[in-house]
């Protein structure tokens, strides 16, 4: 028989629960909010400040759970003006501050602009802030510096009209430090108690003695009982890979534009670190933590007497990438050697052929280049290099060096923000464009003499790469013939040629969350924006139609094309997302699903025709002595693009592979690389990473909760 229980007794056990919950939160109040007040009543001297406890940034992981970016707690050493000055002896505090650091080999900050050894002299390389700083000082000071000297001090003449010896020997008196003291110690003292007292006329931050500091120095801190030492713990990006600076990104100040048309609104504080470039400022808004709040007591000595959490911080999500982080660094390793190969090479020619008498002219060299792998499928970009690079962890402590590199610009991400001329990789397009629009059929042929003789009464001839005799489109791509293609754009017309261009998605972004450039697609109007004239004439067409004059892409687009054709004419939205995870990596919060924007209608069948001739390319063309016995057949094309204002061509290779079974496409630029075919062996020791384990490539073994190694 079934019991139950009387509505009576539920009452009865639901106002008891009532009461203890009531009770609980009651004493909860009283220990946390009225013990404090409590106290602050009894002592009348008790302080509070609430301050903010930063949430920690979200993680960066490769698409195989491999962790590329993370915060790391630190500790920062921050003094106390009010709290030291209290004490009975300031200076020995600081001096055991001083010396426990210099044992642990720390840097502590010290901008005063004097020598730290005597004879003491000013800095004669001070900064304007210091000298600012110091003229700050001086008008602080006037009156008392005025009476100690007996005699007026011109805050307006350098250092006052002081002395570095007066003024040492002044602020030793005035910080009542002994004689007693070795004068390099209280050199030492003074750099620290400028700190301190500075912060007073110019208004700016509290003094950071240290940061970054170890365990030790910490434990140091509390033994001793420096009750005017404050301890803060704040997060830092700490990389462990070498590579993908570029692709990663970074974290810095945000800067107050961004503040006030964006961050502001999302409730962020003015001094808050954001993500300002890469996939750190693609994502910030996920790795971005929710910072929070809590309240510091103090006795009279500035001693902490109770710390109350008034908000929990909230880490940041994590991002999990596309790429493969082994892939990566082969691709940038690539690019590295393949260039400095370039670079020797033409140095050892230079010098070989340099008459004994004369001087040695330095040739040019390549300046810089970039590589990128997608996945023809989904679009995810499974590597994408540019160089020159850096370690990511060396942006801000090589920042200098690596902004002042004008010719190389390494802080330059040429994979998405270079535009380069496409050169003979674009023949596919104009293949494309003749054979829709019916200007030509698959059989079509032309005669390649080596010179194209259409205008030859206007004494206008342009050259081909050589006499190939009768071709139709399939050999045209396979012998990279201009003649051909001449004559295909000549009969296109511009307004043709833009069109298909811009089917294959060029002259816009590609979906990928960085930012990166829509390049330029050859038209009228493109011409007219460059500041060469209105006129569009037949010479425009033909360098139009292999890859010179005005269209500029991006390494990244042109992966994408190559893409589009390799898949059957899907043009893919590219992207850098895996998924989005929650701090704990318990939940995907966001999930990137392939997408694309069309399918180029092909009911003629062009596409295949257009792989069969990068599949000649490789086989028979000018690719042949690369890739003809490679693992894996491959689909490729050169090009090599002529530059107005240098002797040396930029090269240009794309390619995709398998080519009867496509997985990936590449593209690859190199800045006065010389030609295409000189590139070649960038993209396969890109493609020998990838097929380095064809039964479980890398690639292949994700799960979206794959434990961090």
């Amino acid at each position: 028989m079934e019991k139950y229980v009387k509505s009576s007794r539920l009452v009865a056990m639901a106002l008891i629960m009532v009461l203890l919950l009531t009770v609980y939160a009651l004493t909860l109040y009283r220990i946390e909010k009225l013990d404090v007040q409590a106290l602050m009543d009894t002592s009348g001297t008790l302080t509070s400040a609430t301050t903010t406890v930063k949430a920690a940034r979200g993680s960066i992981l490769d698409r195989n759970g491999v962790l590329l970016v993370s915060d790391r707690e630190v500790h920062d050493v921050t003094l106390i003006r009010s709290s030291l000055l209290n004490e009975e002896d300031p200076n020995g505090t600081v001096l055991k501050l001083l010396n426990k650091a210099d044992e642990l080999g720390l840097e502590h900050t010290d901008t005063f602009p004097v020598t730290k050894t005597a004879p003491f002299e000013f800095d004669a390389y001070a900064s304007e802030t210091q000298r600012s700083w110091m003229k700050a000082y001086y008008a602080y000071f006037k009156n008392t510096l005025t009476n100690y000297f007996e005699r007026d001090i011109d805050v307006e003449a350098e250092n006052a009209g002081l002395t570095a010896t007066e003024l040492i020997s002044w602020m030793r008196e005035h910080y009542s430090i002994p004689y007693t003291v070795p004068a390099e110690d209280a050199r030492r003292i003074i750099g620290v108690r400028w700190e301190l007292e500075i912060r007073v006329p110019v208004r700016t931050n509290d003094y950071v003695f240290a940061k970054d500091v170890p365990d030790e120095l910490v434990s140091y801190i509390a033994e001793q009982n420096m009750t005017s030492v404050s301890i803060s713990t704040r997060s830092v990006r700490e990389y462990h890979t070498e590579y993908a600076a570029h692709l990663l990104g970074y974290v810095g100040a945000m800067p107050r534009d961004q503040y006030n048309d964006t961050y502001k609104a999302l409730g962020y504080p003015l001094t808050a670190q954001i993500g300002l470039s890469g996939v750190e400022a693609a994502f910030e808004q996920y790795l971005h933590g929710t910072d929070g709040k809590m309240t510091v007591y103090r006795d009279a000595s500035g001693a902490v007497n109770d710390v109350v959490i008034d908000s929990e911080a909230r880490a940041g999500n994590n991002v999990s990438l596309t790429i493969d982080i082994g892939l990566q660094a082969a691709t940038e390793a690539a690019l590295e050697t393949r260039i400095t190969e370039i670079n020797d090479e033409r140095v050892q020619k230079a010098i070989e052929d340099t008459p004994p008498n004369e001087a040695y002219q330095e040739p040019e060299l390549a300046r810089g280049g970039a590589a990128v792998m997608v996945d023809i499928k989904t679009g995810q970009v499974l590597a994408m290099a540019s160089y020159p690079s850096y370690a990511p962890a060396e942006y801000y402590t090589n920042y200098s060096e690596l902004s002042a590199d004008t010719v190389g610009s390494p802080l330059t991400n040429r994979a998405i923000q270079g535009i380069y001329n496409p050169g003979s990789t674009f023949k596919m397009v104009t293949a494309y464009a003749g054979l829709s629009n019916g200007i030509i059929s698959v059989n079509t042929t032309f005669d390649c003499t080596g010179r194209y003789m259409e205008y030859a009464e206007n004494q206008y001839t342009p050259r081909c790469t050589g006499r190939h005799g009768p071709l139709n489109v399939v050999g045209g791509l396979e012998k990279s013939c201009n003649v051909f293609f001449f004559s295909v754009g000549d009969k296109l017309g511009i307004t043709r040629m833009e069109a298909a261009t811009r089917l294959f998605g060029f002259g816009q972004r590609t979906g990928i969350e960085l930012n990166d450039k829509a390049g330029f697609v050859a038209s009228r109007e493109r011409k007219k924006e460059a500041g060469d004239g209105d006129g569009w004439y037949a010479a425009d067409n033909l360098i139009t139609a292999i890859g010179q004059g005005y269209n500029e892409f991006t390494p990244l687009q042109m992966a994408n094309y190559v893409s589009t054709i390799a898949n059957g004419g899907t043009l893919n939205n590219l992207t850098i997302l895996r998924n989005i995870s929650s701090f704990d990596y318990s939940d995907i919060l966001l999930r990137r699903e392939p997408s694309s924007r069309y399918t180029i209608e092909d009911p003629q069948g062009i596409i295949p025709v257009l792989q069969r001739g990068m599949k000649a390319v490789a086989k028979t063309g000018t690719a042949h002595a690369a890739l003809a016995n490679y693992q894996v057949a491959v689909a490729a094309k050169t090009g090599t693009v002529q530059s107005s204002n240098s002797a040396v061509n930029n090269g240009v290779f794309v390619c995709y592979a398998p080519a009867d079974d496509p997985q990936i496409a590449i593209a690859v630029v190199v800045e006065k690389g010389g030609s295409g075919s000189a590139l070649i062996s960038i993209a396969k020791d890109m493609m020998d990473a990838y097929f380095a384990d064809s039964e479980m490539s890398s690639l292949d073994i994700y799960t979206d909760n794959s434990l961090l190694r």
